[in-house]
């Protein structure tokens, strides 16, 4: 199957987890390790209606559909993280 993306690209990926621990920190460092270096404001974070999630949206380059698959595994497999889209 033929993807709809085209690599190398800008991609953003959304990540859910409780507010109770610095999930944006968390969300860096994988993407790091996983696509080096992130833009400046390549992260931005909002709190749930009860402040007890927070959604994460970090912008990461890459440049094949093995690295992303790569990066969604890394966060899905992390203990306080919740959902990753």
């Amino acid at each position: 199957m033929d993807s709809l993306l085209t690599f190398p690209c800008e991609f953003p990926i959304k990540v859910f987890g409780k507010s109770n621990v610095a999930l944006d920190e968390i969300v860096a460092q994988i993407a790091r390790e996983h696509c080096g270096d992130l833009l400046e404001n390549a992260i931005s974070q909002r709190a749930s209606k009860q402040g007890n999630y927070n959604a994460i949206t970090v912008n990461v380059y890459v440049k094949s559909r093995e690295q992303l698959d790569n990066l969604y595994l890394a966060l899905s497999g992390h203990p306080n993280i919740k959902m990753v889209l």
